[in-house]
């Protein structure tokens, strides 16, 4: 333990900041760690300088970088803590989602990247075992730090190495049902793991359900169960609530049962808590002890998200991430230009929004719509929905297997669901998928929102694989729109089909197609010819073949093409698929009898089990004309491999995604 200062007793000597710092502030005791064995020799005084510094320097970053910003200001005082006690890099803490690795980046040698997160070559948005010893694994997705932790704990076992295995989950995370998965093992295992529930009432939206509830009910109880010296548990009025009667709380608080019988206690944990998650001194004491304590425990704190960045504290939805700060605009005349410029300009929707849109146009018009998220809400273009139809929105928490089953459920009863799910999220729903809704071939229809590249999330949110994994299982329609407007009727076209439908649409804004109304109901199946460039007598003869918002994407490579002397003598159909699942395969025979010489198609999805494979396959197995005329084939789209963060941009270059790319892979095929 640290030398104590009489000072250093208080809990909330740390700063509060409110405004995000333009340049590099001074930091020296900071600047001193390099690496957490430099923490030992501070005193706790220090130790809360330091927290003081370190989230400064994180405001500071998020400013220059963007990034995941609440999570991170609340655990800072953790962050110290925990590398503190623990002998990291041979003592493994596990983070969970990664939201709040930030600190933990500082802390273990990487503060002068730490501008360069989630940009092209430099650190990435979550924690990741290439990157650092000290990141014991990779995470981005939520509810897997127990069950990781769990693996790592009994591996040491097995080996006969005493390591201290530390868990660090969100109170969000914690809904997950793999996280309950792990605990009910880690018990039956009686593994040595420190589990610590970082509760401070949110996820990425507010923490919602029952277990939300009960945690709580243990924090308005007014009590903890704390440690004693000889490490066990002692149930005592919590320091904040000295003096308080809890019989003035809230009537639903009065019945509170005993803390020694919550779930955890009941599942069959050492349960302690709740302490002050920002209070250094508290955290030394109460982790310096549970870390000693042999089977699973669980040590449950309180955070606030945003800690000590005041409007983050005030909104912490509007804080979880932000982008980089603007460049200052000095000159005047220049600022009244930009004012005007900007006004006169109507930003593209995003295509949640787009989604929203429909979401509300469609439930006022038809009231059997019910819409069902995994904590969501905000990312998904809910809110305006959840607020006009409350009855009628479904926001399960962190559990896309529950909200993939859910639904189902409802189906049966004669309403429509409609699961609007990230498409990384959804291959955590697949079993529930297959088995509960497209095995029984039941009426529910999945809004994919983030699907391709999406750029400085990087690999772990990615939406590249939900082409292959949608296709190949029976009853599934799959529509890929191109802009916002097709978007919005192709919603409209998959909720009015009886059955298992999916569209899929990427992150971030469209073209600016405005948005048609009334609704139109398209034909399933059906592509549309988007243009035909260059001469009718032209020798070479491409077909085009577009999935998704690459449709701009290609029209523009196609006019390159055409205009390129070399290619001169080439015909270019560009053909909008729309459809992935069932292809508009009356048109590829209709393609291939007028004589098509090239076929090439374009998506931004895995090369591998993509869309394009979807033509491959149709071509060699059923197509007619495809013996008698075998034109040459090509497939774009990402490579087998995983793409790195950076822009979007930026990703799409190194896919040879971007126009000059297709550009270059359209003439080698047609060379």
């Amino acid at each position: 333990m640290p030398a104590v200062d009489s000072a250093a007793q208080l809990s909330n000597l740390q700063q509060t900041y409110t405004v995000i710092p333009r340049v590099r502030p001074d930091t020296p005791l900071l600047d001193s760690i390099a690496a957490p064995a430099d923490l030992n020799a501070l005193t706790t005084a220090q130790l809360i300088t330091l927290a003081d510094e370190l989230r400064l320097f994180l405001l500071y970053s998020a400013g220059q970088s963007g990034g995941h910003f609440g999570a991170n200001l609340g655990v800072v005082e953790l962050t110290i803590a925990l590398h503190y006690l623990l002998d990291t890099p041979q003592d493994q803490i596990v983070w969970d989602v990664g939201h709040q690795a930030y600190a933990h980046k500082v802390l273990t040698g990487r503060r002068d990247q730490l501008a360069t997160i989630r940009s092209k070559d430099g650190l990435t948005a979550f924690p990741e075992r290439a990157e650092s010893v000290y990141d014991t694994f990779g995470v981005g997705h939520s509810s897997t730090s127990i069950s990781a932790g769990l693996g790592m704990s009994l591996a040491l076992r097995y080996q006969g190495r005493a390591q201290t295995v530390a868990c660090i989950i969100g109170d969000g995370a914690m809904t997950g049902g793999m996280a309950f998965e792990a605990m009910n093992d880690a018990v039956q295992q009686d593994a040595d793991l420190l589990v610590i529930l970082n509760d401070n009432d949110m996820s990425i939206s507010c923490s919602i359900g029952g277990f939300s509830r009960h945690l709580a009910m243990l924090w308005e109880s007014g009590y903890q169960v704390d440690i004693s010296d000889a490490g066990e548990p002692v149930l005592c009025q919590r320091p904040d609530m000295q003096g308080f009667d809890r019989r003035k709380r809230h009537k639903e608080m009065r019945d509170v049962p005993q803390l020694e019988d919550n779930l955890f206690k009941a599942i069959g944990f050492t349960y302690f808590g709740p302490f002050d998650g920002h209070n250094i001194p508290e955290l030394l004491r109460v982790l310096s002890l549970a870390k000693q304590i042999k089977g699973p425990v669980l040590v449950h704190i309180y955070t606030t998200k945003g800690k000590g960045f005041a409007p983050a504290e005030l909104d912490p939805v509007g804080y979880h991430a932000i982008s980089k700060l603007p460049v200052e605009v000095k000159n005047d005349t220049q600022a009244v230009a930009t004012e005007k410029s900007l006004s006169n300009t109507k930003p593209a929707l995003k295509y949640s929004q787009v989604f929203g849109q429909f979401l509300c146009d469609k439930a006022t018009a038809d009231d059997k719509l019910l819409a069902v998220t995994p904590a969501m809400e905000e990312g998904s273009g809910m809110i305006d929905f959840a607020r006009q139809f409350p009855e009628r929105f479904f926001d399960v928490a962190i559990a896309e297997q529950h909200a993939v089953t859910l639904a189902a459920g409802m189906a049966t009863q004669g309403v429509k669901p409609i699961v609007a799910i990230y498409s990384t999220f959804l291959q955590r729903g697949y079993d529930q998928l297959i088995h509960d809704v497209a095995l029984q071939n039941l009426d529910v229809m999945f809004a994919i929102d983030r699907a391709g590249l999406v750029g400085e999330d990087g690999a772990t949110h990615a939406g590249v694989f939900d082409f292959a994994f949608l296709r190949c299982v029976p009853n599934m329609l799959i529509a890929a729109p191109k802009d916002e407007n097709e978007c919005y009727h192709l919603l409209n076209t998959c909720y009015e089909y009886q059955g298992c439908t999916a569209v899929r649409y990427p992150r971030g804004v469209g073209t600016g197609a405005v948005i048609a109304s009334p609704a139109q109901t398209y034909n399933v199946g059906e592509a549309v010819i988007e243009s035909v460039l260059g001469s009718e007598d032209a020798p070479k003869k491409l077909a085009l073949l577009v999935f998704g918002t690459m449709v701009a994407t290609a029209q523009q490579a196609a006019e390159s093409l055409i205009d390129n002397d070399i290619e001169s003598d080439c015909q270019v159909h560009v053909i909008n698929m729309r459809w992935v699942k069932p292809l508009d395969t009356a048109l590829l025979e209709k393609l291939l009898e007028q004589g098509i010489t090239h076929i090439a198609t374009l998506e931004e999805h895995m090369i591998m089990g993509g869309a394009g494979s979807a033509v491959n396959e149709y071509l060699l197995n059923e197509s007619p004309a495809f013996k008698d005329n075998r034109p040459a084939v090509i497939n774009i789209g990402i490579p087998d491999r995983f793409v790195a963060h950076g822009s979007q941009a930026e990703q799409m270059a190194d896919c040879g995604l971007d126009v000059n790319g297709v550009v270059r892979q359209l003439e080698k095929l047609l060379l």
